[in-house]
């Protein structure tokens, strides 16, 4: 079963509320960069990024990072990462780095980002972006940017589609 928690309508609604928080918390946007995390979260900053342009004039630069060698599950799923690291051809040391990924569940994730961040420069602050919060987290972490917070349970997932991967834009949730 499979239920629709946001159209692609929503998402843009969503993108630019994410980006106007953005504008209201950082009041020198220059020094701050926007990182996706590989997959979905790499068109989803670059959404948000021209959002803050569109409200700001202000060019926030998009980066993308791949943390799949970091994960602390990699023996768990057997397959072995091509590690390409990230694409970032900007300057990291003392920015605000605003990490940006479709789903926080147990946190997992975003501390193998901060670790690969940490590998890169030392930024100035990092801050989490995540589209959807479905709770359950095995970590402290907490994102400083919400989309949309999804209670969900251990049996559901929560799918985010893109159009620069799936065609479409949508949030669903279904049964594992």
């Amino acid at each position: 079963m499979e239920k629709i928690l946001m159209t692609g309508e929503a998402m843009g609604r969503t993108f630019s509320r994410l980006a106007h928080e953005i504008i209201e918390k950082n009041e020198e946007l220059s020094s701050v960069v926007l990182i996706g995390v590989l997959r979905r979260g790499v068109p989803i900053a670059e959404e948000i990024s021209k959002k803050i342009y569109d409200f700001s004039g202000k060019n926030i630069p998009v980066g993308t990072l791949d943390i799949s060698h970091y994960r602390d599950d990699i023996a768990e799923k057997r397959y072995f990462p091509d590690v390409r690291a990230h694409s970032i051809d900007f300057e990291l040391q003392d920015k605000c780095v605003i990490l940006v990924d479709d789903v926080i569940f147990t946190g997992r994730t975003v501390r193998a980002a901060i670790e690969a961040i940490f590998d890169i420069a030392r930024p100035r602050c990092i801050r989490l972006l995540a589209l959807v919060d479905r709770g359950h987290r095995e970590l402290p972490i907490k994102p400083d940017y919400v989309g949309k917070n999804v209670p969900t349970s251990l049996s559901e997932k929560v799918v985010v589609h893109m159009k620069k991967y799936d065609g479409e834009e949508s949030v669903k949730i279904c049964e594992e």
